[in-house]
């Protein structure tokens, strides 16, 4: 294993450390159930202190991509058996974009599953408060400048989190939160076209609409009018065929 664990030199030497396993774990580099070096091995390999190595590899473990056992050491995982939400952003960058059909046709079914939820319910349980933020999100889409891809990214974001937010489940806000890194990568390669800016404005504001009328069956079908736009020009840019119902 020495010939390719080569020392590591960055100001962020825990993130190049999971960067570097993650790619060598999701190439099949290092194969599943190989037991890696101990952690005193592996520091003097990289050439790091052995702090950096127990981080890294607690930061694999907790996304499933080892395991760390007592006594007996660190275990690659087949990550698709073991790996958690957190190892999803992993992938994507991983694939620079490049996205298997199988992920991207996952990651957007279940985006569609819980984001029709969440509107439906925030249509019943909103607050006035839920409002006042939404309508506060819509005035700043407003007058961001189409051009600032990470601003614009950062207002969508926000905005379906507050919907999930407002439909009082506990947990629909969390999961959304744990898909904040996959959904940040999406959202912003599809920003990248200044063009989806106003239709998506349009679409929130009919959503808003919706909430704020309690009208449940408007605010589903205007999640979905969203998410099935989004996902139309997300795959233009991403060049993947098209697979959605008639």
């Amino acid at each position: 294993m020495e010939d390719i664990l080569k020392p590591l030199h960055s100001d962020s030497l825990v993130d190049v450390f999971i960067s570097r396993f993650e790619d060598l774990i999701l190439t099949g580099k290092i194969a599943i159930g190989q037991k890696l070096p101990s952690e005193r091995e592996l520091a003097l390999q990289l050439g790091v202190s052995r702090p950096v190595v127990h981080e890294g590899l607690v930061d694999l473990a907790a996304k499933g991509l080892v395991t760390m056992k007592p006594r007996i050491g660190t275990v690659v995982n087949d990550y698709r058996k073991e790996g958690s939400l957190a190892i999803l952003n992993s992938i994507i960058n991983y694939q620079q974009g490049a996205i298997d059909e199988a992920l991207l046709e996952s990651l957007l079914q279940i985006r569609l599953l819980v984001e029709s939820e969440t509107s439906r319910l925030a249509a019943a349980n909103r607050t006035e408060d839920h409002l006042r933020e939404l309508r506060e999100i819509l005035e700043k889409e407003e007058s961001v400048d189409p051009g600032n891809v990470k601003k614009i990214t950062a207002l969508d974001f926000r905005f379906h989190h507050t919907i999930g937010m407002a439909s009082a489940n506990v947990i629909y806000p969390l999961l959304i939160n744990s898909f904040k890194p996959v959904y940040m990568n999406f959202t912003g390669v599809f920003f990248s076209d200044p063009a989806n800016v106003p239709a998506t404005k349009a679409f929130h504001g009919r959503l808003v609409d919706a909430i704020a009328k309690k009208n449940a069956v408007r605010a589903v079908n205007a999640m979905i009018e969203t998410l099935n736009h989004g996902e139309e020009h997300l795959r233009t840019i991403l060049n993947q065929p098209k697979r959605r119902e008639p």
